[in-house]
């Protein structure tokens, strides 16, 4: 007899086992995520299957584990053909199970947490509630420890007097040739700062901030690579904003466009950041800081469409989501980056590159061809330091141009 899980999601038979009770709610969580029907049939078809094995080896709820999922996979790939999403599918069906409380989570050992591990939390916490850095930095610094502390100490225990300064210049002239000039800067400011962690905890006994070696800066006498105006317009029209991600990537493109918001400000974006009475965004920066920017009414007509028509309801209080299950906000700025790299390539767009910085050097160039002062360049784009503004002079030539006083003697 048919068994109907959800709508358009239906089993050849009544589902048997310790988890045939709970495979509706999985699949209603599923729908709620935004799982595709073939996706969530999948998940459910696994599950019954799933079941009937652990009844026939009257496994218990309570006791079901990852070792089980291994078992079952093993036995049911020498019948049929297994899929590398199945075993993924079988783990959502215990992270559901435990989610609901039916399932321990037994096997989370303190000692499989290597001491690396356990420092790099530590680290991470430390970054969090005492520095108040923002998420996106986080998320930038801790890998680069991470990789330092697994490259000195591997598995074994973590000894950071033991920490010299060849450990930290190796490690930097062997990640340099390999990242962006402004990765590589990234990487030596999360080393600096993870050691002067270090000293705050007692250890190192030298100051091996110091020996973090200065990553060449090219960045002030070099051109910014800018997207022209014509370029923004034509990606911009590119965009199918009759579809639900057509509508998020015009919004997410003009808020880089018209704004200059850095990727991390798009990701980490709330809905309770956007007054819209005010016409106004609240943007979360570094160190707990706070800018407010008015919200222009093309960028915000836009956010208003995507909010009614494309953003799922009740996922979360991020403004932008992701198009695949399960719906969520970005992990990262590289979400963002990802966005922007697909409009390019879909549109076929000649433009300096495909990240978003680009959005940032257009808005910065056309204020300034437009008689924008630095400093006023400098307070829409939200820099710390003047000096980050004057790569700007480098841009419009002509308009430099006509600022030069005429040589004595030359024509007139």
């Amino acid at each position: 007899m048919r068994f109907i899980v959800i709508e358009n999601v239906v089993l050849s038979r009544e589902p048997s086992g310790p988890l045939a009770a709970r495979i509706k709610p999985l699949a209603e969580s599923l729908n709620r995520e935004g799982y595709g029907i073939q996706s969530i049939h999948r998940h459910a078809m696994l599950a019954a299957c799933f079941s009937a094995w652990l009844g026939k080896r009257k496994v218990k709820i309570g006791s079901i584990a990852s070792k089980h999922v291994e078992k079952y996979l093993c036995e049911r790939s020498e019948k049929v053909q297994v899929y590398a999403s199945d075993a993924t599918a079988l783990r959502h069906v215990i992270e559901f199970l435990r989610g609901c409380g039916v399932v321990r989570n037994r096997e989370r050992r303190p000692t499989q947490t290597t001491p690396v591990e356990q420092l790099t939390c530590h680290y991470e916490q430390y970054l969090r509630e005492t520095r108040l850095l923002a998420e996106a930095t986080i998320i930038n610094y801790v890998p680069f420890v991470r990789d330092f502390l697994r490259g000195r100490f591997g598995r074994g225990r973590v000894s950071l007097s033991r920490l010299t300064a060849n450990d930290v210049i190796r490690f930097v002239q062997r990640k340099v040739p390999h990242l962006h000039t402004k990765r590589a800067k990234l990487m030596t400011t999360a080393l600096r700062s993870f050691l002067r962690y270090a000293r705050l905890c007692g250890d190192p006994p030298l100051d091996l901030e110091e020996a973090v070696p200065v990553v060449a800066n090219w960045s002030m006498p070099a051109v910014p690579r800018a997207i022209s105006p014509d370029a923004v317009r034509q990606l911009l029209t590119s965009v199918d904003r009759r579809t639900a991600i057509g509508s998020r990537n015009y919004a997410i493109l003009l808020l880089l466009a018209r704004l200059g918001l850095r990727s991390s400000e798009v990701v980490f974006l709330e809905l309770d950041d956007i007054d819209w009475k005010a016409g106004q965004l609240s943007l979360r920066g570094k160190r707990g800081s706070h800018a407010e920017l008015p919200l222009p009414a093309e960028v915000g007509e836009a956010i208003a469409d995507y909010l009614r028509r494309g953003r799922p309801r009740g996922h979360g209080r991020r403004v932008f989501l992701r198009a695949k299950a399960p719906l969520r906000g970005f992990i990262g700025p590289s979400g963002v980056g990802s966005v922007v790299r697909d409009c390019v390539l879909r549109a076929g767009v000649g433009t300096p590159t495909y990240g978003t910085h680009q959005f940032r050097h257009g808005l910065a160039t056309e204020m300034l061809r437009h008689g924008a002062s630095l400093t006023e360049i400098g307070e829409v784009l939200r820099h710390r330091h003047p000096q980050t503004t004057k790569i700007y002079i480098h841009v419009d030539v002509d308009a430099l141009r006509t600022l030069a006083l005429p040589w004595p003697g030359g024509p007139p």
